[in-house]
């Protein structure tokens, strides 16, 4: 609808109408406006299939909900590294919501992974923001091509369950910019999603919900968003001043009472009715789009739609571990399969995301009945505690087989919407388990079923892993077609697996403080902190094994200098020299050489996956502008890129960079720096044109820059060299002048004003 229309409309309601379409008619309906031909809209939750409720509806997946297909979580989505694959995920979801006759899915969830222990993470996507926000603008940009439209979320900085209603996140200015904003920022401008589900939490002190600069000045003036914004269910603190805002649907219906705050902030004039207009203009506007986009006749086909699931499952899963080519297994080989998750698979995690699948299937139900693949359980899914006779059996039935199988993971209570993880550990029935398999079997293999990273204290003495996440409810098939060799795995990880939980820059705080949560570690999150303190780590981030090998060669970059205005091309080739066909992820990460503030070692900026027949050589391109080698500067209140060296790199890994090349930026943009009494003399050196300026002056009062006292005498002339001296000196106050070179206040106010002029 043309936006004349919209504002037309809104201007043929009353008060109470344009209010109306502030709150949600129920959990999951916006409000209609009969008089006027405007329709409810229904919405559900959803970034891995629909929970679409008819009747009870809840935000917790309670209640139940209609037959769904359960596509893999996001933790697994996102490690395919695959734009292609998130776009066909959002097309798939976008026809089913049709047949559904639904307007918005609530989703993606791109929230960045900050610690291990948060209990939502199998739904986000990573620790890193690039990667996020491309695969979020591919997923959003499938969706809404088909005329139903999305809801990323939860926006911003809502990173733990522990308090998630009530807790602030206290972070600077450049933290929420480059990490937890920058989840979301390249996805917002590049897809133009319909809605923003604004998140439960505070930051810095201000509820997402009432927070005008994070709402309006970033969302919608500085990233160009003109669809609603809605809260997340039951978030809205101040109703009235969430409009002021920018938070434009509350959801869901709060019976009126909503509703009637706005209404009496307007009549009492401490809200202006332009901002109602302006709320329900943008509400309007999408559910208009809604009915202008939906599709009559579209059928629900569960059983193509489950194949489509069981493809990006395989897409995703990452071999972590494959000593001796244990892996893939062959049809003659004897196969003991142990594990409770062989049987039941755990394929999805708890909460507002938890789909009603009519069809799951296990590893057993995927292979095909042979004499060569025994069952036994090996443990009690839930349970902590050994049992003896399952043990028993699992034992006799490695020894008796050429290769043992485990599937392995973490129990549904231990992650969930609403609580966060005490720990990385499985259930130590199964870490005994395994370590008391792998002595007896001739080659063992574990396959994990989990939303996070788990610690492994056996991985020394296993051959092979599989990190099978949460893979929906085609799992098992996706499983088999890996382990016998029908799909070669290319799945990287989107996340660190530390080698312990002690290990992560959060281990200290996450989850002891009470509302006020503090982001110390900064922008140095995942692996940006154990690159920095060149860690160990489990398994790096980006990493991912495969059944046959690549190369890369021949990094090109098209310049070796350039200005930030300008962008650079990145080439490389890339070879399958092994002996089966497979796809290799191509990463670019990007540092600054010596820089002058805190940085990472090197970030990522882009990447692709590239599909290789053996022995085809392939050229991946890639376009770097300015952003790719910028940091969030406070003072400007920007991105902005120092002058100077940086490396751009191409890697398997953050820590396997194989190829790499140098380029030096020039920044065209002057960082203002205003000098007080404080400042050093360091600081002046850094702006030539400044120290040109003021030498006279310092000349004068100290005999000399760098001269003085210092070296009034010959012996101390000798014993100090000029360049402790002018060491000494880069750290000296201004005002020090006065101290050593006699000057007055007024000679230092002199300096400041040749200084800041």
């Amino acid at each position: 609808m043309e936006e004349s229309k919209i504002r037309e409309l809104v201007s043929q309601m009353t008060l109470e109408e344009k209010v109306s379409l502030l709150s949600g008619d129920d959990f999951w309906h916006t409000a209609a406006v009969e008089r006027l031909g405007i329709p409810r809209m229904m919405v559900s939750d959803g970034p891995a299939g629909l929970r679409k409720q008819d009747q009870g509806g809840d935000h917790l997946g309670v209640n139940e909900s209609i037959e769904a297909v359960c596509f893999p979580s996001g933790v697994l989505t996102a490690a395919s590294f695959d734009t292609e694959t998130m776009k066909e995920l959002g097309e798939t979801l976008a026809e089913e919501c049709q047949a559904e006759d639904l307007g918005v899915i609530l989703g993606p969830a791109m929230n960045i992974k900050r610690s291990p222990l948060c209990g939502r993470n199998f739904e986000y996507y990573s620790e890193d923001p690039t990667l996020s926000s491309k695969l979020g603008t591919a997923y959003v940009k499938g969706v809404q091509s088909h005329g139903v439209g999305t809801s990323p979320k939860h926006f911003a900085a809502n990173n733990q369950e522990h308090r998630r209603m009530s807790s602030s996140s206290i972070m600077s200015e450049r933290t929420l910019r480059e990490i937890y904003l920058g989840s979301f920022e390249e996805m917002v401008r590049e897809s133009k999603p319909w809605t923003i589900m604004a998140s439960y939490n505070r930051i810095n002190g201000t509820f997402s919900c009432e927070n005008h600069e994070l709402l309006t000045d970033i969302l919608r003036d500085q990233w160009g968003f003109d669809g609603f914004v809605v809260s997340d269910w039951g978030a809205v603190n101040k109703r009235a001043e969430g409009v002021a805002a920018g938070l434009d649907l509350e959801m869901p219906s709060t019976n009126g009472a909503g509703g009637q705050v706005i209404l009496n902030a307007v009549k009492a004039g401490t809200l202006s009715e332009k901002a109602v207009d302006t709320a329900a203009a943008n509400v309007l506007r999408i559910v208009m789009r809604y009915v202008e986009n939906h599709r009559q006749g579209v059928v629900f086909d569960r059983v193509k739609d489950h194949e489509i699931a069981r493809k990006i499952a395989a897409q995703g899963m990452v071999l972590l571990k494959n000593d001796g080519d244990v892996l893939p297994l062959s049809a003659d080989q004897k196969v003991a399969v142990i594990g409770a998750y062989a049987k039941k698979v755990r394929y999805q995690g708890g909460g507002s995301s938890h789909i009603n699948t009519k069809k799951v299937v296990s590893f057993l139900d995927a292979a095909p009945s042979s004499s060569t693949v025994t069952f036994a359980q090996g443990f009690e899914d839930g349970e902590e505690e050994s049992d003896e006779k399952l043990f028993a059996e699992a034992l006799e039935a490695a020894e008796k087989a050429d290769v043992a199988v485990i599937f392995a993971g973490l129990p549904d209570k231990y992650e969930s919407e609403g609580y966060d993880r005490t720990h990385m550990h499985l259930p130590p029935c199964q870490d005994e388990l395994i370590e008391k398999v792998a002595k007896v079997a001739k080659k063992t293999v574990v396959v994990l079923h989990n939303g996070s990273p788990v610690e492994m204290p056996w991985i020394n003495d296993v051959d092979a892993v599989l990190e099978a996440y949460l893979a929906g409810e085609a799992a098992g098939e996706a499983e088999y077609d890996i382990l016998y060799g029908a799909v070669n795995p290319s799945g990287r990880l989107a996340e660190t697996f530390p080698l312990k939980l002690e290990d992560n820059p959060t281990c200290l705080t996450y989850g002891l403080e009470d509302d006020a949560v503090h982001y110390s570690e900064g922008v140095f999150v995942g692996y940006r902190y154990y690159d920095r303190k060149k860690m160990d780590v489990l398994f790096p981030f980006g990493y991912g094994l495969s059944y046959t090998t690549f190369d890369y060669s021949d990094l090109k970059l098209d310049k070796t200098s350039m200005k930030d205005t300008e962008s650079v091309t990145v080439s490389l080739d890339v070879t399958n020299t092994g002996s089966r066909a497979g796809k290799e992820v191509v990463q670019i990460y990007v540092g600054q050489k010596n820089p002058e503030i805190a940085r990472p070692v090197r970030e990522l900026r882009a990447f692709t996956k590239v599909e290789l027949v053996p022995g085809e050589t392939k050229t991946v391109t890639f376009q770097l502008s300015r952003k790719a080698f910028s940091y969030w500067n406070e003072t400007i209140h920007d991105f902005y890129v120092a002058t100077g060296d940086y490396v751009v790199e191409a890697g398997k890994s953050s820590r396997d960079i194989v190829l790499s090349a140098e380029l030096h930026v020039e920044s065209t943009v002057e960082v203002p720096y205003v000098f007080t009494a404080n400042s050093t003399f360091g600081d002046i050196m850094k702006y030539p044109d400044k120290m040109a300026k003021v030498q006279p002056v310092f000349a004068s009062l100290m005999g000399g820059l760098g001269g003085g006292d210092a070296n009034k005498d010959t012996a101390a002339g000798e014993a100090i060299s000029q360049d402790m001296v002018m060491a000494m000196m880069k750290y000296m106050p201004i005002r020090a002048v006065t101290q050593f070179g006699g000057a007055g206040t007024e000679e230092v106010e002199k300096i400041l004003e040749l200084l800041n002029s």
